[in-house]
């Protein structure tokens, strides 16, 4: 008897770019990210337009360069460097110099994805490529977080801030007791351009389970398991351990959770291949929260994982259509 084969999410893009689907599911996904951009400039101002701006025409440019040299077809229009481009901007500082937007721009797609061959060829998610190599190489800049002022009552004079985490990494659970998780949800508080509002991530978020271009179970095993080991570190600690509810609402993990660690390239295939690579994202973020130097662990976690994908589809294949199964 002939077994059917069991659902796994869209073959990854080892096609051409110019294949119709590509470019219509790229603009989705820019449409989906669109909430959280708009909540970023209106928290961090007008000025975050020139980021957002430098890091997308940076990262189409530099693809377009690439492919030139190479003698390929241009295929910038497929959405994918714009992706990338906006992706990278939304985990910057809103007031990072012009000449950091730039280098990350680059950085991402020369490094994170055309040295490998281009879209579907790519280990490692670009935009947290280009995010890592600028907070290896200008630490102080990629840690300077502006309060986020109301776009028409923004200060001329931007202020830093701490960010929720790193006040948690400084002064422990008591340190974090007056923040307002509704600020946390809406926005109010200090981070990266686009990981702040996690109401409008989840709502982007939202949109492409619901067109079906990601699945339930990276982004569901992925904030579980943070959940879940973060609750535990806090029932046995409640004085140095924050809620399982504020390392949900805090950093880059939602934005991490939906739009990096759901990529089609540099993730697992199957249903199962995905669980596995959410739980191993979350347990590593956890790792790096709780007992790392660095406040966050979104981008280092999603990375590592990345580089094992190739193992978790080679131990957790999908049933071959039409082939019998041993009793």
């Amino acid at each position: 008897m002939v077994k059917k084969m069991p659902e796994t999410k869209e073959l990854k893009l080892f096609v051409s770019s110019s294949d119709t689907a590509i470019p219509k599911i790229m603009y989705e996904v820019l449409l989906a990210l669109l909430p959280a951009t708009l909540m970023g400039i209106y928290f961090f101002g007008l000025g975050t337009l020139k980021v957002i701006g430098l890091s997308i025409a940076g990262a189409m440019l530099s693809e377009a360069l690439i492919q030139k040299i190479r003698r390929q077809d241009i295929m910038v229009t497929d959405g994918s460097a714009a992706i990338t481009g906006l992706l990278l901007a939304l985990t910057l500082p809103s007031n990072s110099p012009w000449w950091m937007v730039c280098v990350g721009a680059v950085a991402a797609i020369v490094l994170g994805k055309q040295l490998y061959g281009g879209l579907g060829w790519n280990p490692f998610n670009p935009a947290l490529v280009g995010r890592v190599v600028l907070l290896i190489s200008w630490p102080v800049q990629m840690t300077a977080w502006p309060k986020p002022t109301p776009l028409f009552s923004h200060a001329i004079d931007a202020v830093t801030a701490a960010t929720p985490l790193g006040i948690l990494k400084m002064e422990k659970a008591a340190a974090i007791v007056n923040i307002s998780r509704i600020d946390l949800l809406l926005g109010y508080r200090g981070g990266s351009l686009g990981e702040v509002s996690i109401l409008a991530i989840i709502l982007g978020g939202l949109y492409l389970l619901f067109r079906g271009h990601i699945t339930w179970h990276i982004p569901g095993s992925y904030l579980l398991t943070v959940a879940l080991f973060t609750g535990v570190f806090r029932l046995i600690s409640p004085a140095e351990y924050a809620s399982p509810l504020f390392h949900l609402l805090t950093g880059g993990l939602m934005l991490g959770a939906f739009f990096m660690a759901t990529d089609y390239v540099t993730s697992p295939v199957t249903r199962k291949g995905q669980l596995v690579f959410g739980f191993g994202c979350g347990l590593l973020t956890g790792v790096i929260r709780l007992f790392g130097n660095y406040p966050e662990g979104v981008s280092f976690a999603i990375l590592l994982m990345n580089s094992v994908t190739p193992l978790i589809d080679k131990y957790i294949r999908p049933t071959t259509f039409g082939k019998k199964q041993p009793e």
